[in-house]
């Protein structure tokens, strides 16, 4: 009994012991399992902060290299703008040195042109390019400058000429008067200031004098070449002085094919030119004033030994004896304004000149006095012949 009651007592002390010792073990796993928890979570934290602090340690590095980058960009941004502005402003000042020498090119200080001296030979003359201030003492080149607008640059001319078209510088009381195309007021034209003088022939004995005072510019028909082409050089010459050629060639581009017109009519065709002045019929030969007619019209001038820009004073014997196809007529005192002055028509209507075949056909032509006795030469002038020639020969 006691034996039994002696394993008894150790089977139970035994399993009392396992059981303790599994208790031992499970709770020795369990600090195991926590320690290694606690480690895994450690080494995990301790992972992070590693990873953590890498990155804190890239990211300095990059923020450091991107400082680096900034900042030499910035420089570089800087070294560019820097190097930019010089380079523009170099190129602008070499681009504001071409303009300037560019602008220099176009703007033209003075010209030289051909025109006549005193005694009507060809010369050089040196002018102001473009200039503002005009003295106009020949009414072809004020129709000139008329037609090209610019009328505002005359300052002085002779308001004793009046031709219809023209009459507004003559009204302009800011235009000063030079007294007469013979006759200048020396005083009048030194207070207008111009800077340029243009003259006819009636003036070429005081081309010398008139030089004293600016540049002259003299200009004449050239009855060799004829007034058509005489005009043309001339507004070439005049219109180069302006910088307006272009538009001088363009507004006579049509005269040549009215002559021709003209020229097919009067193919054949006598006729007597003439000019009326103190009652009395003077003939004008091709080498004077009308010479269009017998020049480039063609007619044939049957009074053409005559070399005088009044012509010779004649007789209606003449005329009658001549029997012309065509008589054209010039009234000069009414193209000076003669006071008390006879007309050419009231002149022209005798006996004797109806006896003639010009008169009984109707081929007297009235030629209009101011234009061809004063502006001779200008391009609307040259416009008002035509139409006259046109009127008298073509029935226009």
């Amino acid at each position: 009994m006691k034996k039994i009651l002696t394993l008894t007592l150790a089977a139970m002390m035994t399993i009392s012991l396992a059981a303790c010792t599994s208790q031992k073990e499970e709770k020795g796993t369990e600090a195991v399992t926590e320690n290694k928890v606690v480690t895994e979570k450690e080494s995990e934290t301790a992972a992070q902060e590693s990873e953590v602090q890498e990155s804190e340690a890239q990211t300095e590095q990059e923020t450091f290299g991107a400082g680096i980058t900034e900042a030499d960009t910035v420089e570089s941004e800087k070294d560019t703008e820097t190097n930019t502005g010089a380079d523009t402003e170099t190129n602008t000042n070499e681009a504001t040195e071409a303009s300037t020498e560019a602008d220099g090119a176009k703007v033209q200080d003075t010209i030289t042109v051909t025109s006549l001296n005193g005694d009507g030979e060809k010369t050089e003359v040196e002018v102001p390019y473009d200039p503002q201030r005009v003295a106009i003492l020949d009414m072809a080149v004020l129709d000139m400058l008329d037609n090209w607008e610019l009328g505002d640059r005359v300052v002085g001319m002779p308001k004793s000429s009046q031709i219809d078209y023209l009459m507004e510088y003559n009204e302009n009381k800011e235009i000063t008067n030079l007294g007469t195309l013979k006759e200048v007021d020396m005083e009048a034209l030194m207070s207008s200031e111009p800077d340029i003088i243009f003259i006819g022939g009636r003036l070429s004995a005081q081309y010398e004098a008139l030089s004293e005072i600016a540049p002259v510019i003299y200009t004449a028909t050239d009855y060799d070449a004829g007034l058509i082409q005489s005009i043309k050089n001339n507004s070439d010459m005049i219109a180069s002085i302006f910088g307006m050629q272009e538009k001088a060639a363009e507004e006579l581009a049509g005269f040549d094919q009215r002559v021709d017109a003209l020229a097919k009519a009067a193919e054949g065709k006598t006729a007597v030119i003439g000019m009326v002045t103190s009652s009395n019929f003077n003939t004008l030969g091709n080498g004077s004033r009308c010479s269009l007619i017998g020049n480039e019209i063609g007619f044939e001038n049957l009074a053409d030994n005559v070399d005088s820009t009044h012509g010779n004073e004649s007789s209606f014997e003449l005329l009658v004896s001549l029997n012309p196809d065509y008589i054209f007529v010039l009234d000069r005192d009414s193209a000076i304004s003669t006071e008390g002055a006879q007309l050419a028509q009231e002149v022209m209507e005798n006996e004797l000149v109806q006896k003639t075949d010009a008169y009984k056909e109707g081929n007297i032509v009235y030629l209009t006095p101011t234009v061809w006795y004063l502006a001779e030469g200008g391009i609307t002038a040259m416009d008002v012949m035509l139409s006259d020639l046109e009127a008298g020969i073509l029935g226009k």
